[in-house]
């Protein structure tokens, strides 16, 4: 059983940042960096502005887009499997418990805990990532950088993972791991056991979805 929730462990993060990553580098490079990359280079869109200048800026050189979205993947995927998932589990678990609180509560509780953990270590890789080298390293600079790019983040972060990609991760779970939801509520049948990790509380938050639906 451990073996089987440590699986689902690394698949609910791989498709967590499967989705989140290249939606970030699409919020970075469109919404909050497009006009200035247009600007700068006096083209018509954002792609065509990564094309004049070679790439995205990176590691103070310019990398193909590609590259971008998987190193920012790996970084991702690293963070949520050891700091993210495992963190914000223990976080949610001490307030809440999803066999006995409204589902909603508890998974907004994990996802509130995962943006909060999340969105400020991803925010300061990419101020490292991004930083303009060439003109000069200054330490006060980068935390000034870092305050910024978690204000613009935070917000799109905690929207999206809260109303499209947790939704999006929960039934691809729902799918994916059946017989480990199945084997969780015959573990529950005769008595409530507090989840012991995330795979068991994702279980437990899925069973509740389906109690509530049947009796509505």
């Amino acid at each position: 059983m451990k073996s089987q929730n440590q699986i689902q462990h690394l698949v609910y993060a791989l498709i967590t940042v499967a989705i989140t990553v290249p939606a970030f580098v699409f919020y970075s490079l469109y919404v909050i960096e497009g006009d200035t990359l247009m600007q700068a280079t006096g083209s018509a869109s954002v792609l065509q502005a990564l094309g004049c200048q070679g790439g995205v800026y990176m590691f103070g050189g310019y990398l193909p887009l590609w590259l971008v979205v998987a190193v920012e993947l790996v970084c991702a995927y690293v963070l949520a499997v050891f700091m993210g998932s495992p963190l914000a589990f223990r976080l949610a678990s001490r307030k809440f418990d999803p066999r006995r609180n409204h589902p909603m509560i508890f998974e907004s509780a994990i996802i509130t805990s995962t943006v909060c953990l999340m969105c400020p270590s991803m925010s300061l890789l990419a101020d490292v990532f991004y930083y303009p080298y060439h003109e000069g390293f200054d330490v006060f600079t980068l935390l000034c950088r870092w305050f910024r790019l978690v204000c613009y983040n935070l917000p799109f972060a905690y929207f999206s993972q809260m109303f499209f990609i947790q939704p999006f991760v929960r039934f691809a779970i729902r799918r994916i791991f059946p017989s480990n939801i199945a084997r969780r509520n015959e573990r529950n049948a005769s008595k409530t056991v507090k989840p012991t990790d995330e795979a068991e509380a994702i279980a437990d938050v899925i069973i509740r979805e389906d109690e509530i639906a049947a009796a509505n």
